[in-house]
């Protein structure tokens, strides 16, 4: 089975243009990069994870709200620019909002 390499040249695509794109950092509603700070509290004795520091859009909040339920298999809900999520998924959590462009501490 050829490579994507193989199937690039079949197109005519130059070498320049197949290359990975660089990710840019996610900007709020003022043009600011968006620092995101992620942490666990314990609530009725559970854990939970939160994610703040959001100044997106309600859209982008909920798009982003459906792929960490999904990617985590947890629930969760927004509260007031806020993300929470049942459950320790902390680091998982970090990775996640890093891979779709968030600067996350």
């Amino acid at each position: 089975m050829p490579g994507l390499q193989d199937l690039a040249s079949l197109l005519g695509v130059p070498e320049s243009q197949h290359q990975e794109p660089k990710l840019e950092k996610r900007r709020g509603h003022d043009g600011q990069v968006l620092n995101l700070r992620v942490r666990v509290e314990k609530r009725r004795g559970k854990p939970v994870t939160i994610a703040w520091g959001f100044f997106s859009h309600p859209m982008e909040l909920n798009r982003l709200l459906t792929l960490c339920k999904k990617t985590l298999g947890a629930g969760g809900q927004l509260v007031d620019q806020t993300i929470e999520m049942q459950g320790d998924h902390a680091e998982r959590m970090k990775k996640l909002l890093q891979g779709e462009g968030y600067n996350v501490r």
